[in-house]
């Protein structure tokens, strides 16, 4: 069986793939086609447009996640495989032919199209039979990993996919297995401090924290903070949640506020990075 490590560009991940070499080494990218969120460096805009096989316009995680990979990938002198869905701008305008249908907590669509399908879709296209795929939970996230296996059958992952078609020309879609999760921080009792020593004299860039800039997991004072450090990419979310809104009422990021708000608010309040820990992010749930 095949291995793959799955890596976010995050410290545990790639903790993985400095620690448990792999046949392949997956990164999925979250793209955004509006130029206002554009990566500033043209060279490697164009460096990771030849990785992606599409033009790179910029991405709604922090910026320093394209150092991440790049570094990454030379520390451990193997190749890393990138791979991206739709923009994040197409999937939400989408879900709801002109309208926009925003992911939340209970409907995030996101991880799955940007994240796992476009992964799925690598899989599908490079290998074709069932992989261990290495997942960067630590050894305290005992609870994420059973539920990733409560969600298996037998063990393997299943993606939703088209198989085929009927005689009428209607799609034919099946179930098909495609990944076995193993956890090996877990197995090793890797905890948060083993892996922030190991990267402490590394070559590796990291991001203050992983995930989209706006990501609904968070919570609204951390959001805040990044609507100070990432403006022009907090605005999209702004701008998506309003015309979000124009579709109907309460097509929010989050239950209970806009991000609009989010924003305009706290300001007696003075945020410091060390106010918050990855904790406080929330995950993509890979």
């Amino acid at each position: 069986m095949k291995t793959v490590n799955s890596l976010s560009g995050g410290k545990t991940s790639s903790y993985i793939a400095a620690n448990y070499p792999a046949d392949y080494n997956l990164f999925a990218l979250v793209t955004t086609s509006d130029k206002k969120c554009m990566f500033p460096d043209k060279k490697l805009r164009q460096e990771v447009s030849d990785k992606i096989g599409r033009e790179f316009i910029g991405t709604l995680e922090e910026d320093v996640i394209i150092h991440t990979m790049l570094d990454l990938e030379q520390f451990i002198g193997r190749e890393i495989v990138w791979v991206a869905g739709k923009p994040f701008d197409e999937i939400i305008e989408r879900k709801n032919g002109t309208a926009i249908n925003l992911p939340t907590a209970r409907k995030r669509y996101c991880t799955s199209e940007m994240k796992i399908t476009p992964m799925f879709n690598w899989w599908r296209e490079n290998i074709g039979e069932v992989v261990e795929m290495r997942i960067g939970f630590r050894a305290n996230e005992m609870r994420r990993a059973k539920t990733m296996i409560e969600k298996s059958i037998d063990g393997v992952r299943t993606e939703r996919a088209i198989i085929g078609q009927s005689k009428n020309g209607r799609n034919k879609w099946a179930e098909i297995g495609w990944q076995k999760p193993v956890f090996p921080l877990i197995d090793a009792g890797i905890f948060k401090d083993n892996v922030e020593e190991f990267w402490k004299d590394k070559p590796v860039r990291f991001a203050y924290m992983n995930n989209c800039i706006g990501c609904f997991h968070r919570n609204e004072v951390l959001l805040k903070l990044m609507s100070d450090k990432h403006p022009n990419k907090f605005d999209w979310f702004i701008e998506k949640e309003k015309k979000a809104l124009e579709s109907y009422r309460g097509n929010v990021w989050k239950v209970g506020c806009t991000y609009k708000k989010i924003k305009e608010s706290f300001k007696q309040i003075e945020l410091f990075e060390t106010d918050f820990n990855e904790c406080d992010s929330g995950y993509c749930g890979l």
